[in-house]
């Protein structure tokens, strides 16, 4: 018989394997490079869908959660998400680069270290 806490539980790693699965996506978009990113309005529309998939998926995690492991930066991609889902017009392609380049290389790992302690 399964505990109360167990779908719960169930429901927080499939968020986090789903993160991992978007960090992965975006890395093979940074490997395109900067240059075919600056270039091509696609490429940069991908890389905020992948942005909003990943504040998206830090909404759904239980707070509880959230607050065990202050670690990960989950305000800053909710707070991205937000951005590029409600302020459109004033998206700076550069923050969203660093953001992919930079930052969620980061926090890609943190996350797995979670799922790995789990």
């Amino acid at each position: 018989m399964r505990k109360s806490s167990e779908p719960q539980r169930d429901r927080t790693v499939a968020i986090l394997e789903d993160l991992i699965r978007f960090t992965d996506t975006a890395a093979r978009l940074v490997t395109r490079g900067k240059s075919v990113y600056d270039s091509d309005e696609a490429v940069r529309l991908a890389a905020e869908a992948i942005l909003h998939k990943i504040g998206e998926a830090v909404a759904r995690l239980p707070d509880e959660f959230v607050g065990t492991h202050p670690d990960v930066a989950w305000r800053s991609m909710k707070a991205t998400r937000n951005i590029v889902a409600h302020r459109y017009d004033q998206v700076d392609y550069e923050i969203i680069w660093n953001a992919l380049a930079r930052r969620l290389p980061v926090e890609a790992d943190r996350i797995r270290l979670i799922l790995e302690n789990r």
